[in-house]
């Protein structure tokens, strides 16, 4: 729920934030432990080439806004403090998650506001923790990784998260996990490689399960331009044209509920984000920065201006993805 006044700005709806005090991550996890080093934050002996001060501290998160020319940002979670388990732990750490943030969000005057995180596991929890971040001031949604329990957005449990948020009007944003494969254990290639195709499945499921259809009032956003998605959406649309299976569930092609979903500017490439704007619609894409990552944008507010729909498009995009009226400004 935001009522606040926004502060004004470009606002920047991909920004990652957690305590120190919530490093040690809940449940198993493919990565390890989130840890500081000498002023570095590790994910087990993994560096993740940010200071521990840019993930942790809010000093740093308004300085880093200040300095890229951001008037809003939305924190969540950063993807590995998803709660893939479900139990007692993992209702317990969402909990803490979601009270340190709204505390953040609470003393930022409309500058921050918060995406939620959820028990994936647990429908039951899940709904009870949705229903009381409705009724948070300056919570805007939840964050939730692109698949669970090895399904994706059309797996029992997102599909829970998705029914949720359409009916209580919350915002959700889509992450990829960077989850390890062994083709991918050189280069980066767990990032560079699967990050875009995690994002790109969690879209074609969206779209070829027909849930889209089924929750029209749905505002679901994809991060890193949803990955590799423009890049298939015709070949994509093929397959629903030629095959049977493919459009079993879905009664559009899939071009057209493309154009109903949110995509952030982090593409890392001006001829990329173009594509996406012709396809999704200047009016579904918004301003992000994956903040303080290091694939991150770093220049996000002056990237999207310059390559994207523009600096006004880019407000009025993310007020309508967070439900605000144009207006809020």
């Amino acid at each position: 729920m935001i009522t606040t006044p926004l502060a004004d700005g470009v606002i920047d709806v991909h920004a990652h934030w957690i305590p120190r005090e919530l490093f040690g991550l809940p449940g198993t996890g493919p990565h390890g432990e989130m840890h500081d080093r000498d002023g570095e934050l590790y994910l087990g002996d993994l560096p993740l080439s940010i200071a521990t001060s840019s993930m942790s501290d809010v000093s740093a998160i308004r300085a880093d806004m200040a300095r890229a020319d951001v008037g809003v940002r939305v924190l969540s979670a950063p993807p590995f403090a998803f709660p893939l388990e479900s139990g007692s732990e993992a209702d317990a750490y969402v909990r803490a998650f979601n009270a340190a943030l709204t505390d953040v969000v609470a003393d930022a005057d409309g500058a921050l506001l918060g995406l939620g995180m959820v028990t994936l596991e647990d429908s039951t929890s899940a709904t009870a923790q949705m229903e009381e971040l409705a009724q948070i001031e300056g919570m805007a949604g939840v964050a939730i990784p692109p698949m669970a329990n090895g399904r994706s957005l059309d797996g029992p449990a997102l599909h829970h998260v998705l029914s949720e948020a359409a009916r209580l009007d919350l915002a959700v944003l889509v992450h990829p996990m960077q989850l390890p494969r062994p083709e991918w254990s050189e280069y980066y290639l767990t990032n560079l490689i699967g990050n875009p195709v995690e994002s790109a499945t969690a879209v074609a499921s969206l779209i070829l399960s027909g849930i889209k259809d089924a929750l029209p009032g749905l505002r679901i956003c994809f991060v890193h331009g949803g990955g590799c998605a423009p890049g298939l959406l015709g070949r994509w649309t093929h397959g629903w044209t030629m095959r049977a299976d493919v459009r079993r569930a879905a009664t559009r092609p899939p071009a057209e509920a493309f154009g109903e979903l949110y995509f952030d500017t982090v593409t890392h490439d001006p001829h990329q984000l173009k594509l996406l704007c012709e396809l999704a619609g200047a009016d579904k894409v918004v301003c992000g920065s994956d903040y303080p990552f290091d694939m991150a944008e770093s220049e996000p507010a002056r990237f999207a201006d310059d390559h994207g729909p523009g600096r006004a498009a880019l407000i009025t995009a993310a007020l309508a993805y967070l439900g605000l009226p144009e207006e809020e400004a």
